[in-house]
C-alpha cells in the first residue's frame, strides 16, 4: 500500500512531469513568447490571449535563448480509496501527501530548453506515524528539443521532444520505524515524451488552446534494505524492478478574457507491474508481482494571467476511474513566471 501512495506522488512529477506530473504535474507554458501574432477580423488575435498552462501537461513550446521560466507547485494528494483488481472503488484510510515541485527553466537556445526539477514531500496519515519531517524527493533533470512552430493558419503545430531523468535523491528504503518518510522511488528513471500544441478559434471568436502529450517512463532495477516504500519489513534485502509507465494527455484551454482562462486535463495512465524479490529477516524468499494498474483522470482549473509573463492556476486532479491503484483527488496550486 505503502508503495502504491508513493507511485501516485512521483506520477505527479514525471506524468507532466511531472511531474511531468507532475502532480507530472504540471503544465508549464511559454506561449506568452511563442512567437509573432497575427490579428484576424472578428477573432481573437494570439498576443491578447495569456496562458498560464493547465495543470498537468506542460507545454511544446521552447524558452526563448537567455529567457528563464520557474514555476512552483503546491499540491496534496488525497487519498480516500482505491480501486482494486476488478476497477470497484473501496475504501481506505485517508492520507495527506502534502509535497512541492517546481520548474526552473532555461533557454538555451530557441529551440532548446533545459531544466531541473525539485521535489520536497511530507506524508499525513490517519492510521500510522506521520513523516518525521518535510522531505527532499526526487531530483529531475530535463532537457527539451522543439522540432516545429505553430503559425496562424497552418495545420502544423507546435511539437517538442522531451528526455527528463529522474535523480533517486529521495529517501525510500533503510527507514527505520517510519515507512512514511519515504518519498521517493529509489530508481533512476528516464522519461521520453512528444508534446504538441495547436491553437482553435471558436464560433465566438474565442481561441481554445490544445495539447496532447505521450510520455513513456522506464527505470532501472532498485536495491531495496528493511523497511521501505516497496512495503518491505526490517532485515529485507532485495530489489525492486518498477515497471514502465506509458502516459496520455490531453489538455484543454479556453481563453475568456485576456487575463481569465479556463483548463481542462484529460488523463490516461497505464504502469507496467511492478515486482519485487529477495529475502525477509528470517530467510524466507520473497517474490511478489504488484500487478499492473491503470487510472483515468480529469483535472479541471482556472488561470488568472497578471500579465503574458505572470499567472497563477488552481485546480484539482481525481482519479475517476481505475484498476489497481487508489483513488485521490488533488488540489493544485501553481505560480507561473517568465524572466
Amino acid at each position: 500500500m505503502r508503495f502504491e501512495q508513493r507511485l501516485v506522488s512521483h506520477w505527479l512529477l514525471t506524468a507532466g512531469v511531472g511531474v511531468g506530473g507532475a502532480l507530472a504535474l504540471p503544465g508549464h507554458s511559454v506561449a506568452a513568447v511563442e512567437g509573432p501574432a497575427t490579428s484576424a477580423v472578428d477573432r481573437q488575435s494570439l498576443d491578447d490571449a495569456w496562458w498560464t498552462g493547465p495543470i498537468l501537461a506542460a507545454g511544446a513550446g521552447t524558452l526563448p535563448q537567455g529567457h528563464a521560466l520557474v514555476e512552483p507547485y503546491l499540491y496534496d494528494v488525497i487519498r480516500y480509496g482505491r480501486y482494486d483488481r476488478d476497477g470497484d472503488e473501496r475504501s481506505a484510510s485517508r492520507t495527506h501527501s502534502y509535497g512541492s515541485l517546481t520548474y526552473i527553466l532555461y533557454g538555451v537556445t530557441d529551440r532548446f530548453t533545459a531544466g531541473l526539477i525539485p521535489t520536497f514531500g511530507y506524508n499525513d496519515v490517519s492510521d500510522g506515524r506521520d513523516s518525521s519531517t518535510i522531505q527532499v524527493g526526487d531530483v529531475s533533470l530535463q532537457g527539451q528539443y522543439r522540432l516545429s512552430q505553430f503559425r496562424e493558419g497552418s495545420a502544423i503545430p507546435t511539437t517538442s521532444l522531451v528526455i527528463q531523468h529522474t535523480l533517486p535523491t529521495g529517501k525510500y528504503d533503510r527507514l527505520g520505524e517510519n515507512v512514511n518518510d519515504g518519498i521517493g522511488a529509489g530508481a533512476h528513471t528516464t522519461t521520453l515524451s512528444l508534446y504538441s500544441q495547436y491553437y482553435f478559434w471558436m464560433p465566438n471568436g474565442r481561441i481554445l488552446r490544445s495539447r496532447l502529450n505521450v510520455s513513456y517512463a522506464l527505470s532501472d532495477d532498485v536495491d531495496v534494505e528493511d523497511v521501505s516504500v516497496y512495503g518491505t519489513t526490517a532485515g529485507f534485502r532485495g530489489t525492486a524492478s518498477p515497471g514502465d509507465v506509458l502516459t496520455i494527455n490531453s489538455a484543454w484551454e479556453y481563453s475568456i478574457t485576456r487575463q481569465w482562462v479556463f483548463a481542462m486535463d484529460l488523463l490516461y495512465q497505464r504502469d507496467s507491474s511492478t515486482r519485487l524479490s529477495g529475502t525477509a529477516g528470517n530467510a524466507e524468499r520473497i517474490d511478489e508481482d504488484f500487478g499492473s494498474a491503470w487510472r483515468f483522470g480529469v483535472a479541471p482549473a482556472i488561470e488568472y494571467n497578471f500579465s503574458g509573463r505572470i499567472g497563477i492556476i488552481a485546480g484539482a486532479r481525481w482519479f475517476a476511474a481505475g484498476r489497481n491503484t487508489s483513488a485521490t483527488i488533488t488540489p493544485v496550486v501553481a505560480v507561473n513566471m517568465i524572466y
